[in-house]
């Protein structure tokens, strides 16, 4: 038995979509497409929508965003005694329903301080 019996014969190529300026401006983007799928039910789906509606415009904002939001889960451990690991706490921010949503708004923050203010963010990360 050969390797090559058994591999895929179809070769898939992928590549970049360059749009000329003019093609660019016409271009409209709708964000909604990203959003968590509609679940029958999902209660908590006005308030994603105002996270992801949230434009920032505002210094003050952006930095008490990014020192609200922690840049990683501050739950997750590991436990030792004697220099030993006795156990792992994993990250438990994923739980959260919101987390995309709250991770997506911090880093436009981020992106605000650093494109538009011309801010170093390095503190924050």
């Amino acid at each position: 038995m050969k390797v090559f019996d058994n591999t895929t014969k179809k070769i898939f190529l992928a590549s970049w979509v360059s749009l000329n300026q003019a093609q660019a401006s016409e271009v409209h983007v709708d964000r909604s497409h990203h959003l968590s799928p509609k679940r029958k039910g999902d209660i908590l789906q006005p308030l994603r929508l105002w996270l992801e509606s949230i434009q920032i415009r505002d210094y003050k904002l952006a930095h008490r965003l990014c020192k609200l939001i922690p840049a990683q889960c501050p739950f997750e451990r590991d436990i030792n005694l004697f220099g030993k690991t006795l156990f792992h706490i994993p990250p438990m921010c994923k739980l959260n329903p919101l987390y995309d949503e709250l991770v997506g708004l911090r880093f436009r923050a981020l992106c605000y301080l650093a494109d538009e203010c011309g801010e170093d963010v390095t503190q924050y990360c």
